[in-house]
């Protein structure tokens, strides 16, 4: 479960630095609100850090990582993330692009997988 969201989540981050080096043009992002490059670096910047948080609390909760938080703690910051994916899918589902509301179904996804990372017993 925890490779699945991984390799996802490796993947959003790629797609998020598209953006920053607008590969891929900021319109179709954040809900379409964006309206210039110094919003685009902002919100691009701080996806992707947050999405790396979230990259390396994984690979901490997964043992990917010889240092690592208690598992409580890595379960309370997932149970954080989790609420943000649901906030996002519900954000993305009223968006203004199609785009955007078509990722309603990734960020669902987060957090039905980090649900069940979190859930899971003996981890």
């Amino acid at each position: 479960m925890i490779r699945i969201i991984l390799v996802l989540l490796i993947t959003v981050i790629i797609f998020h630095f598209f953006i920053l080096f607008k590969i891929i043009p900021y319109t179709i992002t954040w809900g379409g609100r964006l309206e210039n490059d110094t919003q685009m670096y902002f919100f691009e910047t701080f996806s992707i850090l947050l999405n790396g948080l979230l990259l390396l609390i994984l690979l901490m909760k997964g043992n990917f990582v010889k240092y690592k938080f208690s598992n409580k703690i890595l379960n309370i910051i997932l149970w954080l993330f989790f609420a943000i994916f649901i906030i996002g899918t519900i954000g993305n589902i009223f968006a203004i692009t199609f785009f955007e509301k078509f990722f309603a179904l990734i960020t669902g996804l987060f957090a039905l997988l980090l649900w069940k990372i979190i859930t899971e017993k003996n981890k």
